[in-house]
């Protein structure tokens, strides 16, 4: 099954890659890597939540958001290689947790992204990766992740 069957099984359909809220682009490649800019957890143009993780978001909710940062990369990647079959691996991902002082579950946040990365690229899609807890982050989104991946060339 291709990475686009495995999304439309998920009853995934990828979003376009939303406009750059500053002076970067959403993905740049060198060589056979490509990097994603951070993605919030936008649909529909917007912010699904804003606040901090151990306040007025849960860990479960958060982990739901952090899903759908991972759609909108997905969205961003196939836009800047063409085809996710051209994908040969998930190298790393990096995310960023709106927290409050005592939130620590910042890791099952971030399982999220990982976990849809699994899905959708199986063995190709495990990754190094950090989980880091921030005061604020853009537009007080409550996660912003970013991401490696390993592109075929050809």
């Amino acid at each position: 099954m291709t990475p686009e069957e495995k999304l439309a099984s998920l009853g995934i359909e990828l979003p376009d890659p939303p406009a750059p809220l500053g002076s970067y682009q959403p993905a740049a490649t060198s060589g056979n890597l490509v990097f994603l800019s951070g993605m919030l957890p936008l649909k529909d143009g917007k912010l699904m939540r804003t606040g901090k993780l151990g306040e007025a978001i849960s860990a479960e909710e958060g982990a739901g958001l952090a899903r759908q940062a991972a759609i909108n990369a997905l969205g961003v990647l196939k836009a800047q290689v063409g085809s996710l079959k051209r994908v040969r691996g998930c190298i790393r991902v990096c995310g960023y947790i709106a927290s409050a002082p005592d939130f620590t579950a910042q890791p099952s946040v971030l399982n999220g992204a990982s976990d849809l990365m699994a899905e959708v690229f199986g063995e190709a899609g495990r990754h190094a990766r950090a989980a880091v807890g921030v005061n604020v982050l853009p537009l007080d989104s409550p996660v912003e992740v970013e991401f490696v991946f390993e592109v075929d060339t050809d």
